[in-house]
């Protein structure tokens, strides 16, 4: 056996034997989600011990360094685990900022002490984050953050609000983008720090969304202190390592156009307009839609993997994260446009048990925000005219 043969052989052992068959199947609900923290939720035991098994062997995060408590994996590797994971349809582990946006963020650009202290604990999802980015003068046109942090020695005095701080009320830390230079051109002077959301001086505010329920918060800082050594990256120079962050966020927002989610959309259509004698969708029309979005989701992913793969090896355009970000946006909405279809009337109820108390009208309407966050589909296809296509005056 190849090495690799080894490897997959080994894996699917494992997954056997500590995968426990509560977290196999999809989630009811993105509440149902596992994001850890110091004060971490679980649907089940269940899903609390296979996030401790995981995180534990560093598979949360199979791709980072051993030292940092990651799994050390090769790219080849990362993908038998997670095919293996798809095959016996595992739920995910652990959802983190700290994994798909910080992280990456700290093995750049972090100090030593930094990568040791943070990004094991991120593995383990013993630290929840949020992103202290967008301000409410501070949107799509990012650099223009107001946040002040002032020097005041061994560290900063840091006053200003930011917006649409996404579970920024259970987050336990915050990675942020302040000004250390007001003096400076707008795109200088910014510094990245991070964080404690227990600081003296930390306040959110819930924002609803039309879905009746939001991740998003207001976030307000009063004379908090941050500490000199949470500053990563070069002192107003967080613009840098804001870069970074945001291609990391923009593909982990792409990618959710290539998540499904409960039971397929064949069989919520089915019961809704019925099937015929072969078992088909009476409708021939939203058949024709279904498979036409599966074809795509599949084609997506596809572009996912190569992306990845040029990642790994250095070659891919900085604004293919542009591209993964705005399509994957725009089919994540279709593929929940296409659920409502699917799902008839049944799909309109609110308040029911039946329906979860509304998770398909709710997760329909929460996904207008997904062409918007990160950085708007417009942005994104600004970016794709200039730096893929090199159009002219764009």
């Amino acid at each position: 056996m190849s090495d690799l043969e080894t490897f997959r052989a080994e894996t699917r052992a494992w997954l056997e034997a500590n995968c426990p068959p509560e977290v196999r199947g999809p989630l009811d609900n993105e509440e149902d989600r596992v994001w850890g923290g110091r004060n971490p939720t679980f649907k089940t035991p269940a899903h609390k011990l296979w996030m401790e098994r995981m995180g534990a062997r560093g598979w949360t995060a199979p791709e980072w360094p051993v030292e940092y408590g990651g799994g050390g994996l090769s790219r080849e590797e990362a993908k038998v685990l997670a095919s293996e994971l798809r095959r016996i349809d595992a739920q995910m582990a652990l959802s983190s900022f700290g994994i798909w946006m910080l992280g990456p963020a700290l093995l750049q650009f972090g100090t030593e002490e930094q990568k040791k202290k943070f990004l094991p604990p991120i593995v383990r999802g013993e630290i929840r984050w949020c992103q202290g980015y967008s301000e409410p003068g501070a949107g799509s046109d990012l650099a223009n953050v107001q946040t002040r942090a002032v020097d005041q020695g061994d560290h900063w005095i840091v006053n200003g609000q930011k917006i649409w701080t996404s579970y920024a009320d259970k987050a336990d830390w915050i990675f942020c983008l302040v000004r250390t230079d007001p003096e400076a051109p707008k795109h200088l002077g910014i510094s990245f720090v991070l964080f404690d959301m227990a600081t003296p001086g930390v306040t959110t505010k819930p924002i609803t969304l039309i879905s009746g329920k939001s991740p998003f918060c207001e976030t307000f800082f009063d004379d908090v202190r941050v500490e000199k050594e949470n500053l990563v990256g070069t002192l107003n120079r967080g613009w840098d390592v804001a870069k970074a962050l945001l291609a990391h966020e923009r593909t982990m927002i792409g990618g959710m156009g290539g998540i499904g989610g409960g039971r397929p959309l064949g069989q919520v259509a089915g019961d809704s307009v019925g099937v015929d004698a072969e078992g088909r969708l009476d409708d021939p029309m939203l058949r024709a839609r279904i498979a036409e979005l599966d074809v795509d989701l599949m084609a997506f992913g596809l572009s996912m993997e190569r992306v990845g793969d040029q990642h790994k090896a250095r070659q891919a355009h900085p604004a293919m994260a542009s591209m993964l970000k705005y399509y994957g946006s725009e089919l994540n909405k279709r593929r929940h446009e296409l659920s409502m279809a699917a799902g008839g009337s049944d799909a309109l109820e609110w308040e029911s048990d039946r329906s979860h108390k509304g998770t398909p009208a709710r997760d329909w309407l929460r996904t207008k925000a997904n062409s918007i966050e990160g950085g708007t589909s417009e942005v994104q296809l600004n970016i794709i005219a200039k730096h893929i296509l090199q159009l002219p005056g764009a």
